[in-house]
């Protein structure tokens, strides 16, 4: 994990853990993380990253992607009890985030798979700045599509594009310069019809209500049968299952509103023991 030390020093600044450094010696410990709720496991792996980084050895009790249970422990730490300290609140925070954002893209996924099978539940750009590819993962974790990780690795035609030129022009320009698939998001159920007209590979049906979502969907797909439609704006936990006729749902509620889930660090003080050697 190639942002521990950035994220470290966030905590630790060049002056380090004075509370710590200032109550104990060489005294050593072992410690677990403890999932105090229901959830899906992420971050698992990346909060191992900053013990080790710290000197500690880490034994995961349970993987990333796992169902934990409400006083499962999921992690061991063992070595010095200043480390053990210095990483925790780090390690918890991410393992909550992404434990978090795996749970609820879960949950998101199970409903909507009732009503369509093959549906996918995609994240979007709506990230926590540095800290994007962790929640993707987390998301993947959770059985949804990660989407586009940045501007660079997918086409998608927005609205502010579109003020610049139309969406025939814009569809037969993308293509011409990659040979990626082609988005484009639309407001109304005409240009999801010229969109489908210029074989769009993705239609986004943008803040669209269910009903009309549902005939921009059907006339799309009447022009071109191969094309995927997505819905996206306006998508919460509550109405999610009204866009199940989609073949994609995306929602920035996954990273942007999402409740972490609570975890504990626990110090074993019987472990507890000065280091004479």
């Amino acid at each position: 994990m190639e942002d521990v030390e950035r994220f470290l020093y966030e905590d630790l600044d060049d002056k380090g853990d004075i509370t710590s450094d200032a109550l104990l010696g060489e005294e050593k410990g072992r410690a677990y993380i403890i999932a105090k709720e229901n959830c899906i496991l992420a971050g698992i792996e990346e909060a191992k990253a900053v013990f080790v980084h710290l000197g500690l050895t880490v034994s995961l009790i349970m993987k990333d992607g796992e169902e934990a249970k409400a006083g499962d422990r999921t992690m061991e730490i063992s070595g010095k009890a200043r480390s053990i300290l210095a990483g925790e609140r780090l390690a918890l925070d991410i393992i909550s985030r992404m434990s978090g954002i795996a749970t609820l893209t879960n949950d998101l996924v199970r409903i909507c798979r009732k009503k369509n099978p093959k549906l996918s539940i995609a994240a979007t750009r709506k990230t926590t700045p540095g800290f994007r590819k962790y929640e993707k993962k987390a998301v993947a974790l959770g059985g949804g599509m990660p989407h586009r990780m940045g501007l660079y690795d997918g086409v998608i035609i927005k609205d502010n594009h579109l003020i610049y030129i139309s969406i025939r022009e814009a569809v037969r320009k993308s293509r011409e310069k990659t040979d990626k698939p082609i988005e484009v998001e639309v407001e109304s159920i005409d240009d999801a019809v010229i969109a489908a007209e210029e074989k769009a590979d993705i239609i986004m049906l943008d803040n669209m209500s269910p009903a009309k979502g549902i005939i921009a969907a059907r006339e799309a797909r009447a022009v071109n049968p191969r094309v995927k439609i997505e819905v996206s704006g306006g998508v919460t936990p509550e109405n999610i299952a009204n866009y199940t006729f989609a073949d994609i749902i995306s929602l920035g509620w996954l990273t942007h509103s999402v409740r972490s889930k609570d975890f504990s660090l626990e110090i074993e003080k019987a472990r507890l023991m000065v280091d004479k050697d």
